[in-house]
């Protein structure tokens, strides 16, 4: 059983209450406590040696990415983070100092954004190392951006470039929380999704939330000099669109927004946030799976993302 199938599983007949405005399958829980011009956000997610690092990893850039990706996530809400809680789950002979520079990448990462890091867990593990980290935010009542919401004939966009995470940028990205926050106030942002699992498996996130199809163009995925230099380094790697596709960890944003307003955003954007790259890589169609215009012209798109289990 793949990672989604036993999500679907799992998830199937959850309890709920009347604070649940958005549960499983979005980026964050949508919680609404009664404030009035607020919602809470809240999101967990973990780390595991061996899996999401290399044991020898510097411990600083372990701690930036296990708050990182909490982060990233509450960007893709376009909300705010304010406090965390950190699980740490210890395996025999563990080393203390380890541990303290860990926490030192957590300190300065959540000084960054100002989150408060307000208490957590220790406890014995068998396996390797595992941080968890749970994070709350707040989003401005009516603003909190969905994977449901794009429509066909949105135009797809993503920031920076993709694929090649492994060789380094998955330890030291930076969540595009400011990007997110200015994306709501200055256009209409449909739906958005951060990119954790990769482009081909968090674009159908949002199309199966959203009841929808998409149409990339091939030449418009930004590829990343990492995974266009390790697509020439070895004839049995992938080739380099396939990178910018499927590999995870990439931690950007992915937004649609109304085709009308393409051309506005991305002038802004480039004034707004000169060093960082934008790109429209397709639109939202009126289908349900996702196609891909090359030079051999349109085609479905066969490749998937990262999966646990798979």
């Amino acid at each position: 059983m793949k990672e989604f199938e036993l999500i679907d599983r799992l998830t199937r007949s959850l309890p709920s209450n009347e604070c649940v405005i958005t549960g499983p399958g979005d980026d964050c829980a949508v919680l609404d406590l009664g404030i009035t011009d607020r919602l809470l956000l809240f999101k967990t997610d973990a780390v595991v040696e061996g899996i999401h690092f290399e044991p020898g990893t510097p411990p600083a850039k372990v701690g930036h990415k296990a708050l990182g990706r909490c982060l990233s996530d509450i960007a893709a809400m376009a909300g705010t983070p304010s406090a965390a809680l950190i699980t740490l789950a210890l395996p025999p002979g563990f080393d203390a100092k380890y541990l303290e520079e860990l926490y030192g990448g957590i300190s300065v990462l959540a000084k960054r954004y100002n989150v408060a890091i307000a208490g957590g867990e220790t406890i014995s593990n068998p396996g390797p190392l595992l941080i968890s980290v749970s994070l709350l935010g707040w989003v401005t009542r009516g603003k909190a951006l969905l994977r449901s919401g794009a429509v066909p004939g949105d135009a797809i966009f993503v920031t920076s470039e993709l694929g090649g995470s492994l060789m380094g940028k998955h330890l030291e990205f930076e969540p595009r929380l400011a990007e997110a926050s200015w994306l709501r106030e200055h256009f209409p942002i449909h739906a958005m999704i951060d990119l954790s699992d990769g482009l081909a498996g968090d674009l159908r996130h949002v199309l199966k939330a959203s009841a929808a199809g998409a149409e990339l163009l091939a030449t418009a995925v930004p590829i990343s000099r990492e995974a266009r230099r390790a697509a020439k380094a070895a004839p049995t790697a992938k080739p380099a669109l396939v990178a910018a596709l499927t590999d995870g960890e990439d931690f950007e944003l992915l937004f649609t927004v109304p085709s009308r307003d393409a051309v506005s955003l991305l002038d802004s954007w480039k004034k707004q946030f000169p060093k960082l790259p934008l790109s429209c890589i397709g639109k939202i169609t009126s289908g349900k799976e996702i196609t891909i215009r090359d030079q051999h012209g349109l085609r479905p798109l066969t490749v998937h993302g990262y999966e646990h289990f798979a």
